[in-house]
């Protein structure tokens, strides 16, 4: 069974950070791009990261640009969300996601996703 597990959100004060983690089982997905996307309330679901299987290439929605690192283990297990300087703006639950590679593609909506997790609350009070 596929699953995507995420870990590590949590409240925290504006200015501080949080370290998430999603860790990948149920098949191999080393072939796989991996993503960040949040939904906070009332809103859709938006990107945040993704990192390529092969090139580990990144990318990051404007919104999170030199404040968040994606990054992922040499095992394609687990892969991580660094955020730094957090605003009360990125409270949201954040989701990873899984996507079969494609050379050179970064995946930037989640309709491009195969796979995804439950979720977890990240809260950024002032």
């Amino acid at each position: 069974q596929v699953q995507l597990v995420e870990s590590g959100g949590g409240l925290v004060q504006a200015g501080g950070s949080l370290r998430l983690s999603c860790v990948a089982s149920g098949r191999d997905f080393s072939n796989f791009d991996m993503g960040w996307f949040r939904q906070a309330p009332g809103k859709e679901r938006e990107f945040v990261s993704t990192i390529n299987w092969s090139t580990s290439s990144t990318s990051y929605a404007d919104s999170v640009k030199g404040r968040f690192t994606i990054s992922r283990d040499r095992d394609h297990v687990t892969v991580y969300l660094q955020m730094n300087s957090l605003k009360q703006e990125d409270t949201a639950v954040y989701y990873c996601e899984a996507a079969w590679g494609r050379p050179g593609a970064l995946f930037t909506t989640t309709a491009e996703y195969d796979y995804w997790g439950q979720g977890t609350q990240v809260t950024v009070s002032s």
